[in-house]
């Protein structure tokens, strides 16, 4: 592999495919994400019991130049958000020892994890979305999600918090990071 490129595994339609030696640019456009600033990965915390979801979100979110961090109960959820400060938290609403909800009642409470931003993501097709928003998620997803709608969503609502911590973590003024994002 040449100096610079790169290797990514995605999974779609039930397969495993390894790209290899592609650049970081060509990765982000298979992976379906807007360019973004290199220097910054948001940090993200995925909370599911089941193993293959945790994989499956694991899988997406790393190709999309994410840092991911794995819970798989609520209780662990809570306890890395309050450790490691990610930037979203995902978390499925039926865990054991807490389930979603109660871990964004949990987060919500705490001035530590407060403006955490959390997205709901549920198997149960008949969950309220007004509830689940009224309940302190930021968003929400229902498995199965498509790779796009996963990706849209988490660089929805990570953009603009993104881009003021770039900002805040480099000598960048506002007004280059606006000319950035528009050349992009």
């Amino acid at each position: 592999m040449n100096e610079g490129s790169q290797s990514m595994r995605i999974v779609e339609g039930g397969h495993l495919t390894t790209l290899e030696g592609l650049s970081y640019k060509s990765l982000q456009a298979i992976a379906g994400m807007p360019p973004r600033l290199d220097t910054v990965a948001a940090k993200i915390l995925i909370a599911d019991d089941y193993e293959d979801n945790l994989e499956l979100l694991r899988l997406l979110l790393v190709a999309a130049n994410y840092q991911v961090i794995e819970a798989q109960n609520g209780a662990e959820c809570l306890k890395l958000a309050r450790q490691m400060q990610p930037d979203l938290i995902m978390v499925d609403l039926s865990m054991p020892v807490l389930d979603g909800w109660e871990v964004v009642q949990e987060l919500r409470a705490d001035d530590l994890t407060a403006s955490i931003l959390c997205i709901a993501v549920t198997a149960h097709g008949d969950a309220d979305r007004d509830c689940i928003l009224r309940a302190g998620f930021n968003a929400y997803l229902s498995k199965p999600f498509r790779r796009a709608e996963l990706l849209e969503t988490v660089g929805r609502l990570l953009s603009a918090p993104f881009a003021a911590k770039y900002a805040a973590e480099s000598s960048l003024s506002r007004d280059m990071i606006g000319e950035t994002l528009l050349e992009s």
